[in-house]
């Protein structure tokens, strides 16, 4: 928009006019080095066979290529390619009409023994052939998997049958959080917890951060330990991690 050689206006007085800095006029981009750009080829490479992995994971695979990068610098050549990890996620949380929900009690909690706090989700698991539902209740301290089922269908029976096992295997905890999923809010999950003197957490509504430990673990499941190898027999694998590591989550 700026008319070099303006006889009349100067570029100093076009700037003015369109709001723009005097430097950006004269700015020339540079080019990125040929680092830079072996760094994006691998990184363009990598993500294809792995597209899960973020910038720490990412930095990592540079690191074991030789390449002594940091995560700021891996995040900005990403941010340029356009490329992130990958969350395909369907809809598993749906509230239930006249469902009763109960506040967040986690919100700057010191969690710092076992038992103190237990939490679960639903996700899926993609099969060739449609997907499967999978309920998984963890403690928050020590990150453990306590327990887990899996069902072809979002019913409230296979969270019970989980929470139950968990509560007979492990005892009982403190508090017990969920998001406001139908299947939780139900009276015959919310009742199991009521006869225990379980108290009652929910995330607020569209806050998944609320429950991230849950949600990390998903990360490592789907991505990491789901092994969608078609058996002879028309069966998948799962190995499901027996704790999650105690790490921000990505």
């Amino acid at each position: 928009m700026i008319e070099r050689g303006h006889p009349q206006v100067s570029i100093v007085r076009q700037c003015e006019l369109l709001k723009v800095s005097r430097s950006s006029v004269y700015y020339i981009p540079r080019e990125r080095c040929q680092e830079d750009l072996e760094l994006m080829y691998l990184i363009d490479q990598q993500h294809l066979e792995t597209p899960y992995y973020g910038s720490r994971k990412m930095r990592v695979h540079l690191q074991h290529k030789g390449h002594p990068v940091n995560r700021k610098r891996v995040q900005r050549m990403m941010r340029t390619m356009g490329i992130q990890a990958v969350y395909p996620r369907p809809r598993t949380s749906i509230p239930g009409d006249g469902h009763k929900v109960y506040p967040y009690l986690l919100k700057g909690l010191r969690i710092d023994r076992p038992n103190q706090v237990w939490a679960t989700d639903i996700s899926y698991l993609p099969l060739a052939r449609g997907f499967m539902y999978l309920i998984a209740i963890i403690d928050w301290h020590s990150r453990k998997v306590l327990s887990w089922r899996v069902s072809n269908t979002m019913d409230t029976d296979f969270c019970v049958d989980a929470l139950e096992e968990a509560l007979q295997r492990h005892g009982t905890p403190e508090i017990f959080n969920t998001d406001q999923g139908v299947q939780f809010t139900s009276e015959a999950f919310t009742g199991v917890l009521k006869e225990q003197g379980i108290r009652i957490s929910m995330d607020g509504k569209g806050c998944y951060h609320d429950n991230i430990f849950v949600e990390r673990l998903w990360r490592s499941v789907k991505y990491e330990c789901w092994v969608s190898k078609h058996k002879p027999e028309g069966r998948y694998e799962l190995n499901l991690p027996r704790t999650l590591s105690k790490r921000r989550s990505e």
